[in-house]
């Protein structure tokens, strides 16, 4: 607070929230990624830039600080309005520093600590970074960039300083490239109170008391998902998502009792490189289908993947037996694959290998017995569109899903419309890193759109 005030400079309560993380980072056991982000007109910037400013570069000496946003006239200039109001300039000077335009790099007088800003335009350009040691760094945009790149950036971050911890302060919107990994890595973790390495201080407008009311107009006027990105921050939503009504707070669910299940069933989609996905859904007496659990995992043999599907079906109860005194009186059993309605897989796992065999017959041999899911993807996605509903304008959800489905979670708010056949998602493959895919959500629709045979064959009837 001394060194903010000594500046001149007093943070709005946000702001101040994530100097505390910052300063977290000096800890042993302490975080070493803090992030701000959400919403447009936030002023999370001047929090990135007070804290490197006021606080770490004038506590540490030779503090070296790379400063990374996307390229553009508007990043440079915006640099140089930060200075000046963060630092002061000529007359006005509060915190002593020089200032070399040509070179975008920031000394400070007092401690010889220094902040270069870089840009990248392409993923290609964080290349030139690559080899140089950084004490902080500041990731501006984060979510323009994909996975591998950061990870590149990162491998910058180290310091021969004995007292002291490299830290990276990232700072975004939702959107863009790397929308799946920063939601997987920052934004789960703060959601689900389970933070370790990193920190989240999620800002939007209203936590900017000085931002311009004509500004505020604007971001209020906006709709759709424009304005759950830029005007809420809604990291559940991205530019040309596919499912735009898919809601955390209305469809994820923590808790479910086994014995609302009228019907049980569940099914896989087959990866060995990409995740083998499987799922466990139910219907409910009400029509409401809720997937439960879910296994994911890659690199793995059919072998080692049937066993983990048994044990997760197992965790779950079925009705043994009803008495009709009291609710008490319902006797449970745990769960087993033959009490499954249907397990459904795509159709590639009952294609003939080259010699001969089916991966559907290899689970078979093990005690799954596949059915061959519907895989039109158009029908099958529409039907999922139709069980989230409409919780803004009034349409029921009849889909929730259990929060311990974490990469489905993961997965569906980042898929998105295929340009070429908009009614169609577009396919996605994992990284080398596993992060990425639209391997559950294929789960998932093969899951809604196989209907029981009995299901079938009354509507067959019926026409």
């Amino acid at each position: 607070m001394d060194n903010f005030i000594r500046a001149g400079v007093i943070l709005q309560p946000k702001q101040l929230k994530f100097a505390a993380y910052c300063r977290l980072c000096d800890q042993a056991d302490g975080p070493t990624l803090i992030s701000t982000g959400g919403g447009r007109g936030s002023a999370k910037t001047h929090a990135v830039y007070s804290q490197i400013f006021l606080d770490d570069c004038q506590r540490m000496p030779e503090l070296k600080v790379l400063i990374l946003r996307k390229i553009g006239k508007g990043n440079v200039e915006q640099f140089e309005e930060m200075r000046r109001k963060i630092l002061g300039a000529g007359a006005n000077m509060r915190i002593p520093h020089n200032y070399q335009a040509h070179k975008q790099i920031l000394t400070f007088d007092k401690t010889g600590s220094w902040a270069r800003i870089g840009h990248y335009k392409d993923a290609k350009d964080i290349d030139q970074y690559m080899g140089l040691e950084y004490d902080v760094i500041n990731l501006g945009e984060a979510t323009q960039l994909p996975y591998e790149k950061v990870k590149l950036i990162l491998s910058c971050l180290r310091t021969s300083k004995p007292n002291w911890r490299p830290r990276c302060y990232p700072d975004t919107n939702p959107g863009g490239v790397g929308h799946a990994w920063y939601k997987s890595i920052i934004i789960d973790p703060w959601r689900n109170n389970q933070e370790k390495d990193t920190r989240h201080v999620q800002v939007t407008i209203d936590d900017n008391v000085y931002v311009n009311p004509e500004y505020k107009a604007y971001l209020d006027s906006l709709t759709g998902w424009l304005r759950r990105a830029w005007r809420d921050g809604d990291w559940d939503v991205a530019a040309a998502q596919f499912f735009t009504t898919f809601r955390h707070d209305v469809h994820v669910i923590s808790e479910f009792d086994d014995t609302r299940a009228r019907e049980w069933f569940a099914a896989l989609d087959y990866g060995f490189a990409h995740y083998t996905v499987v799922l466990l859904g139910c219907l409910d007496g009400d029509g409401n289908v809720f997937i439960v659990d879910e296994h994911a995992e890659r690199l793995w043999l059919p072998q080692r993947h049937v066993p983990a599907i048994k044990a997760m079906v197992a965790r779950h109860q079925v009705i043994a037996e009803r008495g009709w005194r009291s609710a008490e009186s319902v006797k449970t059993r745990p769960l087993a694959i033959s009490d499954l309605k249907r397990f459904v897989a795509g159709a590639d796992v009952f294609s003939r290998q080259s010699d001969g065999t089916t991966i559907a017959a290899q689970y078979a041999r093990l005690g799954i017995s596949l059915r061959c899911a519907n895989t039109d993807r158009v029908n099958g996605w529409a039907e999922i569109l139709q069980r989230f509903g409409e919780p803004d304008a009034g349409l029921a959800p009849t889909l929730f899903i259990h929060e311990r489905c974490k990469r489905l979670l993961d997965c569906l708010p980042a898929l998105q419309h295929d340009p070429n056949r908009p009614e169609d998602v577009l396919k996605v493959d994992c990284d080398e890193d596993g992060v990425g895919g639209d391997d559950p959500a294929d789960t998932l629709r093969y899951m809604v759109a196989t209907k029981s045979r009995a299901v079938t064959q009354r509507k067959l009837r019926g026409l």
